[in-house]
């Protein structure tokens, strides 16, 4: 006969085992649309700490959400102000820190903030094209920002825009994207690519990056975004006009990643492992975009499969109803 006690720990273990399928990432998921959307992304940082960032969006389409992230170095106490196009921010909607280098605990603060109050009365029944936002920083330990434009318009293809966000993690990152029905790389329309925001990257300090399996790039970062190679302009985020030819090596490689290459026929999820052998670098944002409806960590939309949170929560009700059911 089992006593309340040992029931208790049953139900421990039950709950444990359950739960241990969710992603421990750092770079978590933060917001995912599914939908006819496009996306726009793109960085600036400068040790002017002045500049512009811009979005690409076509005519047309209207803006679903806007967020504009801030990457800081050096122990910074709290992140600093950002005036963007005129409105200055002087709060953040999240900030992280991240424990990466691990001898310098808390060196890097990323602040994000919902900025579609501000970009969307600009690009709304606008001429479609780039449209450009100015940018000035109140912090020098400041290395620069990313702007991520989420758009829709109905000739678009249906596809699944999801932003990741956060802090790598010292021990690297796993993101599964769960594909609703198999791929069909046959479909010329089909397509899959990530966009990487870095900060606090130059002199030959990189992160790798594999998805399922093997090898995409171990050059990921640098400050292809940054005014110049000084602390303050350390950033790099795979934007609008960067190129999807995965070139691996330092200076070209511009974080926008096409996925497909390494895609079968009849896959049903991509497994992406990102991780910086430096320590030492910041990658505090992951942009994807993939045509059809995918999930981030947790299976599609309007599958039958429960989420990991979920199945723990009926591993939990269903101990609750035997636990009684002993008492009774």
């Amino acid at each position: 006969m089992i006593n309340a006690k040992r029931f208790l720990q049953i139900g421990a273990m039950i709950v444990t085992l359950a739960v241990s399928g969710m992603a421990s990432a750092s770079l978590t998921t933060f917001k995912t649309y599914v939908g006819n959307y496009g996306v726009s992304s793109d960085g600036w940082g400068g040790t002017s700490q002045s500049g512009t960032i811009s979005a690409s969006v076509p005519a047309g389409a209207t803006v679903v959400a806007a967020y504009l992230y801030s990457a800081m170095y050096g122990s910074a106490p709290a992140m600093g102000d950002v005036n963007f196009n005129g409105t200055n921010i002087n709060s953040w909607d999240q900030e992280y820190v991240n424990p990466i280098p691990p001898s310098l605990p808390n060196y890097f603060r990323t602040g994000r903030k919902d900025v579609t109050d501000l970009v969307k009365p600009t690009i709304d029944g606008g001429p479609g094209g780039v449209y450009n936002f100015s940018l000035r920083e109140s912090d020098s330990r400041t290395d620069g920002e990313a702007l991520i434009v989420v758009y829709e318009l109905a000739s678009l293809e249906k596809s699944t825009v999801a932003i990741l966000d956060g802090g790598a993690a010292l021990d690297g990152d796993t993101t599964t994207v769960n594909f609703a029905d198999p791929i069909d790389t046959t479909d010329p329309a089909f397509f899959a690519e990530m966009r990487l925001g870095i900060s606090f990257s130059c002199c030959n300090q990189k992160s790798n990056v594999d998805v399922n399996g093997n090898l995409l790039t171990n050059n990921a970062g640098n400050w292809d975004d940054g005014e110049q190679q000084s602390n303050g302009s350390l950033i790099t985020m795979g934007g609008y006009d960067d190129d999807l030819l995965n070139p691996n090596n330092y200076t070209d490689d511009d974080e926008r990643y096409n996925l497909v290459p390494f895609i079968n026929d009849g896959d049903t999820q991509i497994k992406v492992d990102t991780n910086n052998p430096s320590n030492d670098d910041n990658i505090f944002v992951a942009l994807f975009h993939v045509k059809g409806e995918a999930g981030f960590n947790e299976p599609p939309p309007n599958s039958d499969v429960p989420a990991p949170a979920p199945l723990a929560m009926l591993a939990l009700a269903l101990f609750g109803v035997m636990y009684r059911r002993r008492q009774g």
